[in-house]
């Protein structure tokens, strides 16, 4: 899957990439949300982690101000699957975060990311669905999904 959710701020592209993060999840598969801001990484993991409460779905926050021993334990906890869904920012592109089962991958203001970036992200794991989410309508968004 590669898709992309474009609407208005409060239109509810959080929403669908939980219900998809939720599927995926219930799948046996990781995934993994990239925003470009801590700022908004932490909503969406705020979010994330109400709507996940009681369901057995174990999500996890990786930005740059995570104190260096948290990030170790989250990476360790990501390579051996613990964590079912992580909330990132640029953190997430890193060299030693790894999954276990990397499925899904969600980019937020997707058009804030580099190809680079965005085509490492994807290749944190093997044949990943991809989602796009972004309330900035822009032409080579569309041309590129």
């Amino acid at each position: 899957m590669s898709r992309l959710v474009q609407g208005d701020v409060g239109s509810g592209k959080t929403a669908v990439a939980a219900a998809i993060v939720y599927t995926t999840s219930k799948n046996g598969m990781q995934s993994a949300l990239m925003a470009p801001t801590e700022v908004l990484a932490t909503q969406h993991f705020e979010t994330f982690k109400k709507l996940f409460e009681n369901t057995g779905i174990t999500c996890e926050l990786l930005v740059g101000s995570t104190k260096v021993k948290d990030k170790k334990a989250i990476k360790e906890r990501l390579k051996n699957g613990e964590i079912d869904i992580v909330v990132g920012t640029h953190a997430l592109l890193t060299e030693d975060t790894e999954f276990s089962n990397l499925g899904l991958v969600i980019t937020d203001e997707q058009h804030r990311f580099g190809v680079n970036q965005r085509s490492v992200f994807q290749n944190k794991g093997t044949m990943c669905d991809v989602l796009y989410t972004s309330a900035t309508p822009i032409p080579r968004t569309y041309a590129l999904t």
